[in-house]
């Protein structure tokens, strides 16, 4: 018996199980049989097992090289480190359909062990909503799209991992994105249960936002990830090209994103009860969208798989998704009026209705450039594609405002804010915005459209920090040192300061791109040994190239001094490697020699024999400040889905310090501001 077929006979059982668990589920409510919900939510814990089994099988099975398994063959070869040949479990269809599988389990897993914090009415239809998503990826797995199918005679040798996916991270990147992806279906699960039961005032809101926070905050990571590679593998000089795929991931981060806000309002004031709804089950279906783009084939993408009838069954999925998800809403409509209606645009919740407006104007842009490939198609018989432009006119004004809103909706009271408290709490920001934008063209940033950008950051960041400023002189007028101060605030408020940290974090993010979209420097040139190109006071000296040549792969690498300011910086190795395999598939070596927030991207284009080279050259201002960003910005989410104490929560309404008296954020706010 192979590791293979003990993986095929848990896919069945996984089946049965999670079978079972909608049928008890669900009866257990209508026969209100406490015993039969037990039973099913322990046969959930059952799938998760059985999973996890199948997963072990695959992985070992990769590992022994049993390449009688047609996804082991197809994927690996033992020229492979064993731990890219691990990780190729994901690098195909298959194992990825599995890797989904696996982890929606694991989340479900999560969820019963934590399900006391759910409304008790809400848990069996959700342990049967999430199997009924389970079920779907198990019948692919165990018909069409079947990891472990095996061939008749097993070749000797496999055809090895895509060599663009042998990169470190690649260990990290798809399982993040991936999870990411699945993790979104328990807050769906949530809104489906509630709309079932009619229980929609905020308690499943409550239950749902430390969910919500944890799918944010791994598909941050996995979208920060994604862009780290692209730029350091591919190229190009750059991190993010609005590749089809690439937005596919960012959309359910946006909704998410949105609904992190918006349920703020509903908790507080009883409103925007329609949009948080319709914000989970459209993060949920965009994810599943997002599946569909890259198992389809149907738009080209440097991630996509080769065209497969898997497609059609994730579009007839999400359909599924959408009729039911729109059917139970429109059933629920009458019951979703607001509690309260709006005193004043300008106020607290006026804001956060215009920031989702602004982040779904975002998503509605990056959607229409995704699908408008396939809407041409269809309409005009011709394929038309949209192109980095469009998304950088559209969605880069969009933004802008987004980035101002985020500095002025902490400084807005519930309800209304007076016309005085209005420009007292704006006027650090708009003098800091004023004094940026005076300044930028005294040290040569001329660019309008980059002074805007800048000015509005500075605009952002200042008004977060006099907040974080503000917070700590009120403590420290109490004794409290400020260092102390700082600590306390992030204790215990720990949410909307955690998300102060986020909004930090988009505005580096922010600069990042601005810095390099606009003051990148590209060069190229066609070298000779002992000659040397200047780029942007940057002196490149070329020493010729050195060709390596092994079985599986040949490696061609160019030698270059690096000087700057009149020093020998370094020595740096830009090169290719071909793997014999894929020899249309060249793995770029790319040195990337940050200097101070600049860094300098070289990239070896072509070479002839020995002693000659084209060479690419990218100076990239400010792009370090996009990784900082996304550390900054998994920080503050991290911050913000760690538990409270009880204890702390307990000692903050006992004292009686006022942390920020004067501010019209209220203290006991503790929604989560991302």
């Amino acid at each position: 018996m192979y590791f293979s077929d003990l993986g095929s006979i848990a896919l069945i059982l996984a089946i049965g199980f999670a079978l079972y668990t909608i049928f008890a589920a669900l009866l257990g409510v209508k026969r209100n049989m406490p015993q039969l919900i037990t039973s099913a939510l322990r046969s959930t814990l059952v799938v998760t097992f059985f999973l996890l089994l199948a997963s072990t099988a695959l992985v070992v099975s990769f590992l022994t090289h049993d390449f009688g398994v047609r996804y082991v063959a197809a994927q690996s070869d033992l020229s492979m480190p064993w731990y890219y040949v691990a990780a190729a479990f994901y690098g195909g269809q298959e194992g990825s359909l599995l890797y989904w599988a696996l982890m929606l389990s694991v989340f479900s897993a999560i969820f019963v062990f934590t399900s006391k914090r759910a409304p008790t009415a809400l848990i069996p239809y959700i342990a049967a909503t999430l199997m009924g998503i389970e079920i779907f990826f198990l019948l692919l797995l165990s018909t069409i799209s079947n990891p472990f199918a095996r061939m008749p005679i097993a070749p000797a040798d496999g055809n090895g991992l895509n060599p663009l996916l042998m990169d470190p991270g690649m260990l990290v990147h798809p399982p993040m994105l991936l999870m990411g992806y699945m993790s979104f279906s328990v807050p769906f699960a949530f809104a489906v249960a509630a709309l079932i039961t009619g229980r929609l005032n905020s308690d499943w809101l409550r239950a749902i936002r430390r969910w919500t926070l944890a799918s944010w905050s791994i598909q941050t990571l996995g979208l920060i990830l994604g862009a780290w590679w692209a730029y350091h593998v591919l190229g190009w000089g750059g991190y993010w090209s609005w590749d089809p795929v690439e937005n596919a991931a960012l959309l359910p981060w946006l909704t998410a994103t949105a609904f992190l806000h918006s349920t703020m309002v509903q908790e507080r004031r009883g409103m925007l009860k329609v949009w948080n709804l319709g914000l989970v089950i459209a993060s949920f279906a965009l994810s599943i969208f997002g599946t569909f783009e890259v198992r389809s084939g149907v738009i080209s993408s440097v991630h996509s798989f080769a065209y497969s009838d898997i497609g059609a069954y994730f579009l007839v999925f999400l359909a599924i998704i959408l009729i039911f998800s729109s059917g139970l809403f429109l059933f629920r409509l009458p019951t979703l009026r607001p509690e309260q209606e709006f005193d004043s645009v300008v106020s607290r919740e006026g804001m956060f209705l215009f920031n989702n407006l602004l982040l779904l104007g975002i998503t509605f842009a990056v959607l229409w450039g995704t699908i408008f490939p396939l809407i041409s198609a269809v309409v005009r018989q011709q394929t038309m594609t949209v192109g980095p432009p469009f998304y950088n006119q559209v969605i880069g004004p969009l933004a802008a405002i987004l980035i101002v809103a985020m500095g002025v909706g902490p400084l807005l009271a519930w309800r209304r804010t007076s016309t005085r408290a209005l420009w007292r709490n704006l006027s650090v920001p708009v003098i800091g915005a004023a004094l940026c934008a005076i300044l930028l063209p005294l040290f040569g940033i001329t660019d309008v459209a980059a002074n805007i950008g800048f000015s509005v950051c500075a605009f952002t960041a200042v008004a977060i920090l006099y907040e974080l400023w503000r917070g700590m002189r009120v403590r420290h007028g109490h004794g409290e040192p400020y260092v102390v101060a700082l600590y306390m605030l992030f204790q215990r408020y720990r949410q909307r300061y955690g998300g102060y940290i986020v909004h930090l974090g988009m505005i580096a993010l922010a600069l990042g791109v601005i810095g390099s979209h606009f003051f990148q420097i590209k060069q190229d040139a066609v070298l000779k040994s002992g000659q040397e190109m200047n780029v942007a006071g940057y002196r490149l000296v070329y020493f010729g190239n050195l060709d390596t040549n092994e079985s599986a792969y040949e490696t061609v690498i160019s030698q270059l001094q690096v000087w700057h300011n009149g020093q020998l910086q370094t020595y740096i190795y830009p090169g290719r490697t071909v793997y014999r395999s894929f020899d249309n598939q060249p793995v770029s070596l790319i040195p990337i020699t940050t200097f101070g927030l600049t860094d300098l991207y070289v990239y070896l284009n072509d070479w002839t024999g020995a002693s000659q080279a084209t060479i690419n050259v990218f100076v990239n201002p400010l792009v370090p400040l996009v990784w900082y960003g996304g550390l900054l910005m998994l920080v503050g989410g991290v911050l913000c889905w760690w538990p409270q104490r009880r204890r702390a929560r307990t000692a903050s309404a006992k004292n009686a310090v006022s942390v920020q008296p004067q501010q019209p954020a209220d203290k006991g706010d503790e929604g989560v501001v991302v």
